[in-house]
């Protein structure tokens, strides 16, 4: 296996649920595409200080569920569930349907490779010195109970001029098997000197091989 395949894309339908869940014709497919990608873009643009790591989407003939995994849910529910109605009211007018959302904590966010990507990004973001700040994140997740860690940073690290890439890593991420449940995420650092990718894979151990979840 390459480093070109994606963990996660890998799994699915396999280990992993769809993380959009429904059918259409072939008329109607193409539409809804390009609106569950409206309703995630707007969710983690206007909120992305709620970590927000998975968005899960199923339609029926009524209505859309929305699940929204994040690890700060006061962020998204807002004082007696206001904000979550305010949401649903947007994104009723981008679907032009009844919408309802569910909002689902994420325990450990240490655990969540995205999160985890996402909180490396900010620190450097902060000129955080990036060898300290990978070591401290990779640390963190060990520590949270992970089988292994493996972060990688490409860009103008430290403001130099030349673009490098950097990797640090705890543990095993095994490449060859589909049973090792390995999590990924990917974000961007948007530095004064460019952008920084920023990825992360985590090992969270193996899958219950008794149930096949996704088919």
């Amino acid at each position: 296996m390459g480093q070109k395949i994606h963990p996660t894309g890998f799994r699915i339908g396999i280990y992993e649920p769809w993380r959009s869940r429904w059918y259409a014709t072939k008329k109607e497919f193409g539409a809804f595409l390009i609106e569950d990608q409206a309703i995630r873009k707007y969710l983690k643009t206007n909120y992305r200080f709620a970590a927000i790591p998975k968005i899960e989407i199923e339609r029926t003939r009524e209505m859309i569920s929305i699940r929204v995994h994040t690890a700060r849910p006061g962020v998204l529910i807002g004082r007696k569930g206001a904000k979550v109605e305010r949401i649903e009211s947007v994104l009723r007018q981008i679907t032009g349907q009844t919408v309802k959302l569910a909002i689902e904590e994420v325990g450990r966010p240490e655990m969540s490779a995205l999160l985890v990507a996402e909180n490396v990004a900010e620190q450097l973001e902060k000129r955080a010195a990036f060898r300290r700040t990978l070591k401290k994140a990779c640390q963190m997740t060990m520590q949270a109970g992970a089988h292994g860690v493996k972060i990688t940073v490409s860009g103008r690290l430290g403001g130099s001029e030349m673009a490098r890439t950097e990797t640090q890593g705890l543990g095993s991420i095994p490449l060859q098997t589909l049973r090792a449940k390995v999590d990924y995420g990917f974000t961007e650092a948007k530095t004064a000197y460019g952008h920084i990718g920023v990825k992360a894979w985590i090992n969270l151990g193996e899958y219950d091989l008794t149930t096949k979840r996704g088919l």
